[in-house]
């Protein structure tokens, strides 16, 4: 690239950030270090400095420019520290010195990086306010919340053995720790969602997300969030909405699965799917209508809103899961070959993606389609109940009767679909 195209990404790069400096001193009416024309200046200092050691082969030179420049930026805030006693930010001291090695990457060479970083950097800039606004709203459990989780995923998730245990091939402690950060993420989601878009609004937001992974894993986290707090009826009404709806894309899932895996297999499945997918997401409406109605008429205080956020409760549960996939597997080793709904109903316990790809497969390769069909229904009909079974039992009560009524609901339409087809 030509010297001169470097030199003017590198002039660019100080104006874009010296504009947004300019703009701070002359609203807030504050001397400051530098504006517009020093930060230009700074970046072409440095696009100069590295164009230099790039023709001399020698970093050297601007790495003393570096310093330099480093020095006259300190001056300049000891300066403009004694004349104004109340202004220690080091805010556009800092910004100076990134303007500085920025200018000098297009001139070696990384022009899209530099250009990305200078807007990074303005933006950073620019978004004081709304940074420091989201930083106040988090509190210390919050943070300590979110740093075990970071623990969980990047420190003990890439120790743990990702191979099966057992001889049967079903404990695989890398896959069950996912579960746990699944769930706990899923709490810790829910809970920021509703802290920044309200109670119904998050509740939606996180089922809707939440069913593109795992539905019961939503079921899980939800029904343990409703038995960590008290509930109202528009929390209630809430944490059903937002479940229900993770219930409504797992249906999605199971058709565009089927679509993709095997499609001659879709329209022996899409009545019931189709029929369970719209009554889920029919009375997952009505429970968030239902809860935004309540917290428009309720004039109480609400109830203050708590981090969720807890390893041990989805250690629990993950357990107790994997303890049922034991089952399944050896229902599927001592099981006779022909019992395939019988294994289709112990797969729906846990999972119904792994029992869908499965008879999509056997259906290709010359299986009976209806077979395959009703498999696929009987597994989904499985863990729908065993769903409703974790909110009932492991939920509050409040959550829980609900969760019933829209089963029965639920599997009626299925119900009606199968025997109408």
């Amino acid at each position: 690239m030509p010297p001169l195209f470097s030199f003017g990404i590198a002039i660019l790069i100080g104006a874009l950030v010296g504009i947004e400096r300019e703009k701070k001193k002359v609203d807030e009416r504050e001397p400051t270090i530098g504006g517009l024309r020093t930060f230009m200046l700074i970046a072409m200092a440095g696009a100069i400095a590295a164009w230099l050691s790039v023709e001399l082969a020698t970093p050297w030179i601007f790495i003393a420019v570096g310093v330099v420049i480093g020095a006259v930026v300190v001056a300049g805030y000891i300066l403009h520290v004694m004349g104004h006693p109340d202004a220690h930010g080091t805010t556009t001291e800092v910004a100076a010195i990134v303007v500085y090695l920025l200018g000098g990457l297009p001139v070696f060479g990384y022009q899209t990086i530099a250009v990305a970083l200078a807007i990074t950097t303005s933006a950073l800039l620019a978004f004081k306010e709304p940074l420091h606004g989201a930083i106040e709203r988090i509190g210390r459990d919050d943070l300590y919340a979110a740093l075990k989780l970071l623990i969980a995923t990047f420190v003990v998730l890439p120790v743990l053995p990702n191979r099966a245990i057992d001889p049967w091939g079903a404990v695989n402690p890398y896959r069950v720790w996912i579960l746990v950060i699944l769930i706990s993420g899923l709490s810790l989601v829910g809970y920021v969602a509703a802290r920044w878009l309200g109670e119904g609004r998050g509740m939606v937001v996180t089922g809707l997300v939440g069913g593109l992974v795992s539905s019961t894993a939503v079921t899980l986290s939800f029904a343990k969030t409703s038995r960590e707090e008290r509930l109202d009826p528009s929390k209630a009404q809430s944490l059903a909405a937002g479940l229900l709806l993770s219930w409504t894309v797992m249906f999605v899932r199971i058709l565009v699965l089927v679509a993709v895996a095997y499609r001659a297999l879709l329209e022996a499945v899409v009545a019931p799917m189709v029929a369970m997918g719209l009554a889920s997401a029919v009375v997952a409406g009505v429970a968030y209508y239902q809860s935004s109605r309540t917290t428009e008429h309720n004039t109480t205080e609400g109830v203050p809103m708590k981090n969720p956020f807890s390893l041990l409760p989805a250690v629990n549960f993950a357990l107790l899961f994997t303890g049922v996939l034991l089952l399944v597997k050896l229902a599927q080793a001592y099981l006779p070959t022909n019992g395939v709904l019988a294994v289709a109903a112990l797969a729906g316990l846990t999972d119904v993606d792994a029992i869908t790809l499965s008879m999509a497969e056997f259906s290709r390769t010359g299986g009976d389609i209806q077979l395959a069909a009703t498999a696929i229904a009987v597994a989904t009909i499985t863990n729908t109940l065993v769903k409703c079974g974790l909110a009932a039992g492991l939920g509050a009560r409040a959550l829980g009767w609900r969760v019933i009524v829209a089963t029965v609901l639920i599997l009626g339409a299925g119900a009606i679909a199968i025997i109408a087809a």
